[in-house]
């Protein structure tokens, strides 16, 4: 499925089953990747991208939104620091990527066109890729 063409609908329409509402004791970060999976996938933002991609929430509808942000600006600063998304996007586990072969690649072609990234991780950006897409 090209989840880029379901932008209308939202995670819980497209990664079944639909969540349940958080405990009233959960955490801030629950209650909001809880209520970003009730947002149209085209109206989830880059930091909105960013946390669904951390807490690994729905990655096959989520890594395509975010590949299509970082294909046009890799370094995007999502909410915390510059390259925040990408970091987040290659952080997936290997299995999301394993889905999205075509998708790693492009992501690929763009991080082998950027400058040395080390300060994004504290090591080479290119262990990171290696390791993962």
């Amino acid at each position: 499925m090209d989840r880029l063409l379901h932008l209308d609908r939202t995670l819980d329409e497209l990664d079944p089953p639909r969540w349940t509402p958080p405990a009233a004791d959960a955490t801030h970060l629950v209650r909001t990747v809880h209520e970003l999976r009730r947002v149209p996938l085209g109206e989830l933002n880059a930091a909105d991208l960013r946390t669904l991609l951390s807490q690994q929430v729905a990655l096959p509808c989520v890594l395509p939104l975010a590949v299509r942000l970082l294909i046009e600006e890799p370094l995007l600063d999502a909410y915390f620091y510059e390259g925040d998304l990408l970091l987040a996007a290659v952080s997936a586990p290997a299995s999301a990527w394993a889905l999205l072969p075509e998708l790693g690649a492009r992501l690929r072609a763009v991080i082998t066109t950027l400058p040395a990234l080390g300060s994004l991780t504290g090591y080479p950006m290119a262990q990171v890729v290696d390791g993962v897409l």
